[in-house]
């Protein structure tokens, strides 16, 4: 059962990919139907597998990972479709692998930050930044607050990340 619920979130998961994929880093947007229907099928697809648990783990799965997106978002790192697509893949994946997904979508979007900071020659500039953020971790300081560049090749469409992350997870924790 384990395999058809990994080929099924599979089927569904790769062409939300690319629609979404498309849209984040074509308009910077991710359309909220999107994100509905990928909440909709986590939790339909793990109720027919699980039944009431099923649907009790997408339901945490949703919790979890809108947690930890929002924690983020509060900072100023993470826009608001990012926190409410994540939340969506936390359904689909179930509470047991939000925690291994949110890990892998966080190291591919460092891939594709690193990348586009090599891409737009701001190595210096970000490392300072990156300073800033550590130095402001420390008691009695606080964290700075940077304003979205103007320049939207100096930031990274994070749905890219999240929905390749989260494609990545599938096939390594659910395989």
């Amino acid at each position: 059962m384990s395999g058809s619920l990994s080929i099924i979130s599979a089927a569904f998961l790769i062409p939300l990919a690319v629609i979404i994929s498309y849209y984040d880093v074509c308009y910077r947007r991710i359309p909220n139907p999107f994100v509905l229907a990928t909440l909709t099928a986590g939790i339909l697809i793990n109720a027919f597998f699980g039944g009431i648990n099923g649907a009790l783990t997408s339901l945490g799965g949703c919790l979890i990972g809108f947690t930890l997106m929002f924690v983020l978002h509060v900072f100023g790192a993470m826009g608001a479709g990012d926190v409410k697509l994540f939340a969506a893949i936390g359904a689909l994946t179930g509470a047991h692998l939000v925690l291994p997904t949110f890990l892998i979508v966080t190291l591919t979007g460092g891939v594709l930050g690193v990348a586009a900071m090599l891409r737009a020659g701001q190595l210096k500039f970000t490392m300072m930044r990156v300073f800033q953020i550590l130095i402001g971790l420390l008691p009695g300081f606080q964290l700075p607050r940077f304003p979205v560049p103007v320049d939207r090749s100096y930031t990274i469409p994070y749905g890219v990340a999240i929905t390749l992350g989260s494609l990545i997870s599938l096939a390594i924790f659910r395989a």
